[in-house]
């Protein structure tokens, strides 16, 4: 075989290699996504579905903006997803594994469009998305709140799939629309920056942080961006987002839930600094613990051997660019990941003290720039190996693409156990519910005013009698309040 046949043979290789990654994170989705079936509600889970029922969703709405905590864009998205009871919450992991991996496809591909790199076989890209989407809903110490659990994924996963999809309709609008596309666009971002200051604040905080960086990027004046448009879509990404939390942090649900909280110092104190940076310390060593994380780099290191072995040798659009402007590009993603992790350690110690930092549904918001830094950086490598391997004939490239994928896979199998023991959790719980829920229907209509409940615990999140006292167990109550009764008492 000529070096001239490297890069035909080198496609079939990545095609093959490409759906075998794409069956194996498909499995592990597949997985996660059939146990919706078997969601059950447990802690906010129940309070959101009685008021949902009761109040309509615009009432809940005016009563997560009064009462709760101003997030009205979590209220409306809440009342819509409890609005048919629990068909809902079911239905809702497969709508956003689904939406997030279609983000991702059409994301990368725009990204190696725009950067002149053509010629990536499509099976590679969708691995590429597919085995970022199971580490970040099972490489994670809160598996079932990642995807499961609606009201983390409403305001911890859903702000991403928004977010991904705002970036690519902006991105779509500068290539193929005209002035009125772009235009649609950029009100189309300043609303959606609006809702999701009122949606996620932890998203809120990463996504402005990584937004305002491209903006001073994309100042036509240094030479990155061609037009002004980047720059006005992350203006108007900017100034959206602290509209929302502006709105959010004034309301009354707000200010009762600051007066609830004792009186601590500072946050910018530095004693509180201090341990906040030891906060974030926690859990950057907690992520780096999890092996599963390999997958991201192997992943980036098969795009960047898929760019050099298919596409062309040449440097792309990204090698006319200045050279600072290739410098910042390559120190600003670790940067801006490790900023991301201090702000919603920050935020975390804020709502929850000292141990806010264990709360890991939140850590999605900079999870998901996380995974595609370490996925950029084993490209970028990718690349450059690719290049030199290319140049020697066929033998090498198929080793190296083999042998990243080998590791991928190696690296996808520390899944499997954490997802085993969440499939016996979910299923178990599931059927005892059921059982649980036909005895206490049964005992409702019968004119029981207190049934018997046995707390059926997931996830690490609350259920009723967490507490010894009746009058704080707001869990207990929504129980209450879900079936209609004045009382539950522990079986």
């Amino acid at each position: 075989m000529s070096r001239d046949s490297v890069p035909g043979a080198a496609r079939r290789l990545l095609v093959r290699c490409g759906a075998v990654l794409v069956a194996a994170a498909g499995a592990l989705l597949s997985v996660g996504i059939f146990l919706q079936l078997y969601v059950r509600p447990t802690s906010d889970d129940w309070c959101a579905a009685y008021k949902a029922r009761d109040l309509g969703v615009l009432g809940l709405a005016k009563d997560f903006y009064l009462t709760q905590n101003g997030r009205v864009t979590n209220a409306l998205v809440t009342g819509v997803v409890y609005a048919d009871g629990l068909a809902g919450p079911r239905l809702l992991p497969s709508l956003l594994a689904l939406a997030l991996g279609l983000c991702l496809v059409l994301l990368l591909r725009e990204a190696l469009h725009l950067l002149g790199f053509g010629g990536v076989p499509l099976p590679v890209v969708v691995a590429v998305a597919a085995v970022l989407e199971a580490l970040l809903f099972f490489a994670g110490t809160r598996t079932y709140q990642a995807l499961l659990w609606a009201p983390a994924t409403i305001s911890h996963t859903l702000p991403t799939v928004l977010g991904a999809g705002t970036l690519l309709l902006g991105i779509r609008a500068a290539r193929r629309g005209g002035t009125t596309a772009r235009r649609a666009a950029l009100a189309g971002t300043f609303c959606t920056a609006v809702a999701m200051g009122m949606l996620s604040e932890p998203f809120s905080m990463v996504s402005w942080a990584f937004a305002a960086t491209a903006g001073v990027l994309a100042v036509p004046r240094l030479g990155l961006a061609r037009d002004r448009y980047p720059l006005a879509w992350c203006t108007a990404w900017c100034l959206g987002v602290p509209l929302g939390l502006a709105i959010l942090y004034t309301s009354p649900g707000a200010r009762w839930r600051r007066a609830q909280q004792p009186e601590k110092a500072s946050l910018l104190s530095p004693g509180e600094l201090s341990a906040t940076v030891g906060d974030a310390l926690r859990i950057l060593r907690t992520i780096a613990a999890q092996e599963a994380y390999l997958a991201a780099a192997a992943l980036g290191l098969l795009l960047g051997l898929a760019v050099a072995l298919c596409g062309p040798t040449g440097p792309g659009t990204l090698g006319s660019a200045p050279r600072w402007a290739r410098w910042a590009l390559f120190v600003l993603p670790p940067l801006l990941v490790l900023a991301s992790v201090f702000l919603v350690a920050l935020g975390l110690r804020s709502g929850y003290g000292p141990t806010g930092w264990t709360y890991a549904r939140t850590w999605t918001s900079f999870m998901t720039p996380l995974l595609l830094t370490l996925c950029l950086y084993g490209a970028w490598l990718g690349r450059w190996a690719g290049l030199r391997l290319r140049a020697g004939g066929p033998a090498a490239p198929a080793l190296a693409v083999t042998a990243v994928t080998a590791v991928a896979l190696v690296a996808l199998a520390a899944l499997v156990p954490a997802l085993r023991q969440l499939t016996s959790d979910t299923v178990d719980r599931g059927l005892a519910w059921d059982r649980q829920n036909a005895r206490i229907r049964a005992q409702v209509a019968a004119g029981a005013r207190d049934v018997g409940y046995r707390p059926l615990p997931i996830g690490n999140l609350a259920e009723p009698f967490y507490t010894r006292v009746y009058r704080s167990d707001w869990a207990a109550r929504c129980v209450s309040e879900f079936y209609g009764v004045d009382r539950i008492h522990r079986l």
